[in-house]
């Protein structure tokens, strides 16, 4: 636990990477400004930064007031960035120098929704334990392999602060309000929003497997789980039954019953809308991806994929 003394403002810094989500960027900055209004007195200061200095424009085109990046000796105590959209587009090598000097100076560091991604560009998060937004997963361990993000809400790892985004920063902001004021007072900020049921960081960013696919069968269920995980190395359709503890036909029977759908199609499907993604956010190119999708080769690949998604892979990268 960081020791703060809660007589003193805390100056807290969100850069904006152009495309962020707007609920994110929210649910980061509003308990900040209710906090303020429940203590009566300013305890949190709360300063924007782009890296151009003009004002950020959301993912839905809403402008944010910011400044120019802050220099050294800004008195931040804490600085999230907050990213969304595609990875691809990150090409920010003065934000990853102000991450890199603010980190030196001691800033504690956090990423919100995309904005671990840029924290690992920046070197930031070796050897730590953090979490990302599922959809910016992929492209991350593609360009980060050694690194391995939890699907957590948020991850506190010492001077390290990272969160999936959405609505999961308002838990993320509940527990640092708690850390530093207490958790009465933590409490009522949630309350100011209704935000009556506060999420533990372990808590899962995505549904359950039964409620994203809508069945409860276990055998199948772990079956579409080991599906997920061997996306790049696919497992037969006999390796499979065995890990579900049943047989090949009684599979067959399973996928037809509950997804209308067979073993081989499924797989596909969820290969090839991993592909989608890290098309649309990873440097890979089109090959690495076919690779890293389980395909033999690039000229399956784009016809797998062409008949699934109705483009071919470079129209989906040119888009």
């Amino acid at each position: 636990m960081v020791s703060i003394d809660p007589k003193n403002v805390q100056h807290i810094g969100l850069i904006l990477i152009p495309g962020f989500a707007l609920m994110s960027y929210a649910s980061a900055s509003e308990p900040l400004r209710a906090a303020n209004l429940l203590a009566g007195r300013e305890i949190y200061r709360l300063s924007t930064f782009s890296p151009d200095g003009t004002p950020a424009l959301s993912s839905g085109g809403v402008p944010v007031p910011a400044t120019a990046l802050p220099g050294r000796g800004a008195g931040l105590g804490t600085v999230f960035v907050c990213a969304g959209g595609s990875p691809r587009d990150w090409h920010y090598p003065t934000v990853l120098a102000c991450l890199r000097q603010l980190a030196r100076e001691g800033v504690r560091i956090g990423g919100i929704s995309g904005g671990p991604y840029l924290l690992a560009a920046a070197g930031l998060l070796e050897d730590r334990d953090f979490t990302i937004h599922w959809e910016h997963a992929p492209a991350l361990l593609e360009s980060f392999p050694t690194l391995s993000p939890r699907q957590a809400r948020f991850v506190v790892d010492g001077n390290r602060i990272t969160c999936g985004g959405g609505i999961a920063p308002l838990d993320m902001m509940h527990a640092l309000i708690s850390e530093r004021m207490g958790p009465d007072f933590a409490r009522r900020v949630s309350d100011w929003y209704l935000h009556t049921e506060v999420g533990e960081p372990a808590a899962p960013q995505r549904g359950s497997l039964a409620e994203r696919y809508g069945v409860h069968h276990p055998g199948l269920l772990s079956v579409l789980e080991k599906m997920e995980e061997t996306i790049e190395m696919p497992l037969g359709r006999a390796a499979m039954a065995r890990i579900a503890g049943i047989t090949p036909r009684h599979l067959d029977r399973l996928f037809s019953a509950h997804l209308a759908s067979t073993f081989l199609d499924q797989y596909r499907r969820i290969r090839l809308q991993h592909a989608k993604r890290l098309l649309e956010q990873s440097p890979l190119s089109i090959s690495e991806i076919a690779v890293a999708t389980g395909f033999s080769s690039g000229a399956h690949f784009s016809r797998a994929y062409r008949n699934f998604h109705g483009v071919a892979p470079s129209a989906t990268r040119q888009a």
